[in-house]
């Protein structure tokens, strides 16, 4: 049985949240298709195939910490402090981690 791709693993990510209410899948974001609830981004997967997802900067910085990833450069020198890209090696779990995303997201106010 071969293993499954993380584009797959996105997929079958991406078919979950689509049945949540409010949960898009329109637009770009980062360069690619993205998870969005009311119009704000919370996932999506990077070109090198890694989770990433907009968790509060604290939370990302103890995922870092452990180990489980790095903050997420779009360009290079841009790092994005609220946004962590989910190492390939990492054993976290992508569905927690975008539920995570989700409620982080969707309790942030949009800025003008």
């Amino acid at each position: 049985m071969a293993a499954i791709t993380p584009g797959q693993r996105y997929t079958e990510l991406v078919n979950t949240f689509l049945r949540r209410p409010g949960v898009t899948q329109q637009g770009r974001g980062f360069g690619s298709s993205a998870l969005k609830v009311r119009g704000k981004m919370f996932a999506t997967l990077s070109p090198s195939g890694a989770l990433v997802v907009k968790l509060p900067r604290q939370r990302v910085d103890a995922l870092i910490a452990a180990g489980h990833g790095r903050p997420f450069e779009p360009g290079p020198g841009r790092v994005m402090k609220e946004w962590l890209e989910l190492s390939a090696a990492s054993g976290q779990d992508w569905t927690s981690l975008a539920e995570e995303a989700l409620a982080f997201v969707a309790d942030t106010p949009r800025s003008i």
